[in-house]
């Protein structure tokens, strides 16, 4: 039989047009790079090749030349996790629609499918991996092929990939707790350790096939753990070609499940999550997760974090640790933000300004000027009696300290974090992770431009030259900004909004009270205006965020990243940039723009040359940049709570509405996971983006909302437990991936800490209305408003609100509708000169003084809390000195032990030479010599 490669076995495969495949692997095969995808040893690949040759070049209807798996009856095995034989595990399944039972009229689409599949599995085979297809129980249309690795493959591949495996037990991580004399306390926390096992810990290193003595091997069925398996198959489906056109080659396994020719690939959970498996030797951790982990009445226990990583890969167990940290540091931030707000809240009847508005001879005979132009009545202060007296809750001496330590409590949180990871590289063998690192296949398949390496001096292949890299960051970077652009122009039109709607509250709302108090005690124009634009920012922030997750993935599909972690690095940063402003421009807004710039009654500054600038209360914008967190950071936790939740447990209800009641006993597992919902490639980017924005709400505007690190807290506690579900329960098992830190999230978080304390101190100097406070209290507070020398806030009201003049209105008609008005003169927010003043209208000295103080504790501020921030982090080394000692001690015996058995192999092999040299001399040495 003539031999024939496989490229020109799929060449004679298909005519398709290429659009139908999308651009992943469209480079001519000549431009191919020849590490991918890599090919196991020439002897099992031809042993299996010819196998599925047969002679001739036939047309692609009579082509029967594709190696298939074998059709295998269920043998009636639930839990099973094996082939019908009982000895091959099952390390992936592949889900299709068989188009021979489909009711369609496509009959070419569905050939060009089914050939592509059978090339596909074909090179499956050839590589060396066995398969095994099953039909479906409760639709005969579906097809499961099992996939199983042989000790053989496994072995090349972990080569190939640099897995780290057992050399030898270690003895050396003994972890021990601070906590551990408080055994009676600490008990109830951890896991049971006769229920969840710990693990047994090894020396490790990369896997070499030529050095396989070296390795713990007490059994090839376990040497290999499920999630490593898993791995691997993974890792070849992704780069098994299943079709060659034109010198064009198209291979994955994630292309052929995103164009329908497979409609689903996923590793298989171990057992039921609500009941242990009845097989012996399954481990049952599935269900172990669920009980310990998932399950409501283990919320107080601390995470499995080494079995989550075990089962799920350390990729998703980084991200429960980090997490779990998370929310043990809010515990601390909680504890105070709390102490602070019940301070606020018992000496809110100590607040002598909020008197004086409420106050009927003070507050109620202070007549405000109009806020808008034409439609907007006077107004009386003692309106805003309710919204003042809630201001003196957040507005209070308590808000300055709770922001100073924010400031450096996140700083201790980022610090310490450090160290934590750290251990997790040494305890779960990612310290060297980022040698192990393959490129993308879809990076892999756009490499056709040789340069010649700087260090290696040799050729590679790379997918573009210096020029069009240049292009390509161009190019995003002008998307990314214009989408920014788009994003802002959203926050100028709820600006709109809130200028034209105010002036629609200020009328309706006090023809509605007619003077009833309940209304107007409750309901203020400011108030009003607030909250709707609040409600309406939220449900555009939610819409926006579903176009940007589009656009940004489809940025950085342009952009072509090498590794996963390149890819996934470059997409947070853009989707936390898209977040960011998103999420916190309405914040940065009330905070630091509305009430700053808007002039004064008879000069008014105009948004757009059209609509009036807003004004603060009295008391200033703090209250509704509180009442803006509130509704923002709730309504983000209802809505992704119903997403996260809700969601997947109705698809998998609706999944499974077609099988028969009890029927679940006897469906195989492989059947039970493909009604699961599958998680994704990016599921884990959004848990973090959801962490990250909170994080940012924590920490950014913190100074005006002392309760949110409470609030965050109770989410995570239950979003721990919510995201543990999920996985247990609603999702298919995702392939276990390597990651040893949590990527770029963590130049994010520091950068948040760092631009926190700017903000914190920006909202204490301008929103809110401390400051003028204490120069009015230091500065001003003296007699005549007492007999003695002690200082007071008695007038602080008074001297904070300026005089106008009713005559000296300027409307934007020919005559204002203020003329003859029965107020001679109006109070309005500023520190300004009265009418007849020789400077009436400009700023007064006080106006300085308070300008002066707010720069003065805005540098203060600064340079304390960042000379604390800075202190902090040359205090705490990132690594601890007990884990550097036990990275080196680690890689000192792993390098001594692999030396040591390359020693004993060449004394052997030398003793051997030896003894051959040696009987070959006494040989020629007896035999007896010639004349």
């Amino acid at each position: 039989m003539p031999m024939m490669t496989r490229d020109v076995l799929l060449e004679m495969e298909l005519e398709e047009d290429d659009e139908e495949d999308g651009d992943i692997g469209n480079v001519p095969a000549s431009k191919r790079p020849l590490m991918a995808p890599p090919t196991l040893p020439s002897s099992l690949a031809l042993e299996n090749l010819e196998q599925t040759i047969v002679s001739g070049f036939g047309s692609l209807e009579s082509q029967q030349d594709f190696r298939t798996p074998e059709f295998e009856e269920f043998n009636g095995k639930p839990d099973s996790l094996y082939f019908n034989d009982g000895q091959r595990r099952i390390d992936f399944v592949l889900v299709y629609e068989d188009e021979s039972r489909k009711e369609t009229n496509k009959k070419g689409s569905n050939e060009k499918q089914r050939r592509k599949r059978q090339a596909y599995e074909s090179n499956l085979i050839c590589d060396g991996l066995q398969l095994e297809a099953t039909r479906s129980l409760v639709d005969d249309k579906l097809v499961f092929v099992k996939v199983h690795a042989p000790w053989e493959v496994l072995c090349t591949y972990a080569e190939i990939m640099h897995i780290k495996l057992p050399l030898k037990p270690n003895d050396l991580k003994t972890r021990s707790s601070a906590f551990d004399n408080f055994n009676w306390f600490t008990k109830l926390l951890q896991v049971d350790e006769s229920i969840i096992k710990p693990e047994q810990e090894f020396f490790t290193a990369p896997f070499e096939k030529n050095r396989m003595n070296d390795f713990y091997i007490q059994d090839r069925d376990t040497f290999f753990n499920p999630a490593t398996r898993s791995r691997i198959v993974y890792f070849i489906l992704s780069r098994i070609m299943y079709q060659v056109r034109d010198n064009v080659k198209k291979f994955g396994i994630n292309k052929l499940v995103s164009s329908g020719i497979y409609k689903a690939a996923f590793p298989l959970h171990d057992c039921n999550f609500s009941s242990p498996s009845e097989d012996l030797s399954c481990p049952n951790e599935r269900y172990l997760l669920y009980r310990e982990w998932a399950h409501p009445r283990s919320i107080y226990k601390k995470q499995p974090l080494d079995l989550i990583r075990k089962y799920y890969g350390e990729k998703i167990g980084i991200y429960f640790a980090w997490l779990g940290y998370y929310t043990q540091m809010l515990l601390l931030a909680a504890i105070v933000g709390v102490a602070c707000f019940l301070y606020g809240y018992f000496t809110q009847n100590n607040c002598t300004w909020s008197k004086e508005v409420c106050d009927p001879d003070i507050g109620g005979q202070i007549i405000m000027c109009p806020q808008c132009d034409n439609e907007c009545p006077f107004w009386s202060l003692n309106v805003t009696c309710e919204s003042s007296k809630k201001l003196c809750i957040f507005d209070s001496f308590g808000t300055l300290v709770f922001a100073v330590f924010m400031g450096v409590w996140v700083t201790l949180f980022l610090e310490f974090w450090k160290r934590r990871q750290a251990e997790l590289e040494y305890e779960w063998d990612t310290v060297e992770l980022q040698q192990e690192e393959q490129a993308r296949p879809e990076y892999e398949a756009r490499c056709t431009h040789v340069v010649i390496n700087e260090i290696t001096q040799e050729e590679e292949r790379v997918p573009f030259t210096t020029w069009g890299k240049c292009i390509r960051v161009t190019l995003c970077a002008s998307a990314v900004f214009f989408w920014i652009l788009l994003i802002i122009a959203s926050v100028i039109g709820i600006i709109v909004y809130r200028l034209s709607v105010f002036v629609i509250f200020s009328v309706n709302l006090r023809k509605i009270s007619n003077g009833t108090d309940p209304i107007q005690k409750y309901v203020t124009p400011q108030m009003a205006t607030s909250i709707t634009a609040s409600l309406i920012s939220f449900i555009i922030i939610m819409i926006l965020n579903t176009i940007y997750e589009k656009v940004a993935i489809m940025i950085t599909n342009f952009e072509l990243p090498r590794t996963q972690t390149d890819y996934e690095n470059s997409l947070t940063m853009k989707m936390f940039l898209f977040q960011f402003v998103n999420y916190y421009s309405s914040c940065f807004y009330i905070a630091f723009f509305k009430g700053k710039f808007v002039g004064y009654p008879g000069d008014p500054v105009y948004w757009l040359g059209k609509y009036r600038n807003e004004e603060c209360d009295p008391g200033g914008c703090l209250f509704e940049l509180t009442t803006q967190l509130i509704i923002i950071m709730g309504g983000k936790a209802i809505w992704n709570n119903i997403q996260e939740v809700l969601l997947p447990w109705v698809m998998n209800v609706f999944g499974r509405c077609h099988t028969v009641s009890g029927a679940e006993k006897i469906i195989p597992r492989w059947e039970q996971d493909y009604h699961l919902q599958p998680m994704g490639k990016l599921g884990l980017f959004y848990e973090y983006l959801e962490m990250i924005i909170q994080f940012g709400f924590v920490t950014l505007f913190v100074a005006s909302f002392p309760l949110a690190p409470l609030l965050a807290l109770v989410n995570n506690i239950l979003e721990i437990r919510v995201d543990a579900w999920k996985l247990t329960t609603q999702y298919r098992r995702m392939v276990p991936e390597k990651a040893q830190d949590i990527g770029a999230w963590q130049p994010i978080m520091q950068g948040i800490a760092i631009l926190a304390v700017v903000t914190n101190a920006m909202i204490i100097a301008f929103t809110s209305d401390m400051i003028p406070r204490l120069v009015y209290y230091w500065s001003f507070s003296i007699p005549p408003y007492g007999d003695h020398q002690d200082y007071t806030m008695e007038g602080y009201i008074n001297i904070s609100l300026s005089i106008f003049n009713t005559a000296d209105f300027k409307s934007r008609v020919k005559e204002s509708p203020y003329a003859g008005s029965k107020y001679d003169t109006c109070r309005y927010r500023d520190f300004r000169y009265p009418p007849g003043h020789q400077q009436e209208y400009k700023h007064n000295i006080y106006y300085w003084h308070v300008i002066a103080a707010k720069l003065a504790f805005i540098i203060v501020m600064e340079h304390i809390i960042y000379s604390v921030k800075f202190f902090i982090s040359y205090a705490i080394p990132d690594v601890s000195k007990s884990t550097k000692s036990k990275i080196k001690r680690e890689k000192y015996l792993t390098q001594k032990l692999l030396h040591e058995n390359h020693l004993k192999d060449m004394t052997k092999n030398i003793g051997v030479i030896a003894e051959k040299m040696i009987g070959a001399a006494v040989e020629n040495s007896l035999r007896p010599k010639s004349d």
